[in-house]
């Protein structure tokens, strides 16, 4: 079969277990998790500082990585990537933490700013552009009185963590809707009731 198209999903986080369980991790982990649905193994890149694999979603192949670079710095494993398998950036998509939406919560949008997040500003600047697909993955403010800078690198509740792996579920479910199907039909399937 002729693969149509192929797609980089790339999430972010930080190396290390220290910082693997973290809220600012939920983009890497979910990745992780899709990899794992998809029976795939990743496996170090030896060009790019990242773990990665490749399967196959629909008609379309499908590059999973999580850079082994600090988030702020996530941009040249990004760069990297899209070199080395002679990528577009509107097959890019990118999971990463979002604080101004509900925790556990999903949002895709293609393009933007990056509302002072790091690992977008990082990648923004290593491709000169934000013009990619981000899937937001919501963890919640913090306390009023709670730094976001600490916030960030807490794991999730208890509670939370019971909730997790239908959050990476749907986030499967929507990186693939969003390569099926595109932008505006994900968007209504998925934003929907999200509030």
């Amino acid at each position: 079969m002729n693969l149509k198209k192929t797609w980089l999903i790339v999430g972010l986080g930080n190396p290390g277990s220290k910082y693997s369980g973290t809220r600012h991790n939920i983009g890497a982990s979910a990745v992780a998790s899709i990899a794992n649905a998809l029976s795939e193994k990743s496996s170090k890149h030896k060009r790019v500082l990242a773990d990665v694999c490749e399967t196959r979603i629909a008609e379309h192949r499908v590059v999973l990585a999580v850079p082994h670079s600090y988030m702020n710095e996530s941009g040249g494993a990004v760069a990297a990537l899209l070199n080395y398998y002679n990528l577009s950036l509107e097959t890019l998509i990118v999971l990463h933490d979002e604080l101004d939406i509900p925790a556990l919560s999903l949002r895709v949008k293609f393009g933007g700013g990056d509302n002072g997040h790091n690992g977008l500003k990082s990648i923004r600047s290593s491709i000169n552009s934000g013009d990619f697909y981000r899937v937001r993955m919501g963890i919640g403010r913090p306390q009023a009185n709670q730094d976001p800078a600490d916030y960030v690198l807490q794991n999730f509740s208890s509670v939370e963590k019971v909730e997790l792996s239908k959050t990476f579920n749907r986030a499967h479910q929507l990186i693939e809707s969003l390569i099926v199907n595109g932008l505006a039909q994900t968007q209504n399937e998925f934003h929907r009731g999200e509030d």
